[in-house]
């Protein structure tokens, strides 16, 4: 294998390995509920893909270890978009909830009649 060959699997197994790292981080803030923390890595993540798909054609994906890699991101990402949908159908049901009692928005002015002495 030439060095260059050697170089570029070489930088492909450092970007999964940094994949990996910041999706066990975005689980653990999740998982916390640290969701400003979350979303500052979501960018970060997708970043590394696009690293990923920036570096000439290698045969990394093809390796077993970038397979066992895979077979250990797989389930992270399954729990992450779970808690993600979950976290985000409380926060909109939370959202209709103060909408529903926000007068002021749903009537206009006309909300503070019950403000008003007859």
């Amino acid at each position: 294998m030439h060095d260059d060959e050697q170089k570029i699997l070489d930088d492909a197994r450092a970007l999964w390995r940094k994949y990996i790292v910041i999706t066990k981080e975005m689980l653990k803030f999740i998982d916390k509920k640290d969701v400003d923390m979350f979303l500052e890595l979501v960018p970060q993540r997708s970043q590394l893909i696009e690293m990923m798909k920036a570096l000439p054609p290698n045969k990394f994906r093809e390796t077993e270890e970038c397979r066992a890699m895979i077979e250990e991101i797989k389930p992270m990402d399954m729990q992450i978009m779970y808690k993600a949908r979950a976290w985000l159908n409380k926060s909109r049901r939370q959202n209709s909830a103060v909408k529903s009692y926000d007068l002021t928005s749903a009537f206009g002015n006309r909300g503070r009649i019950f403000n008003q002495k007859y």
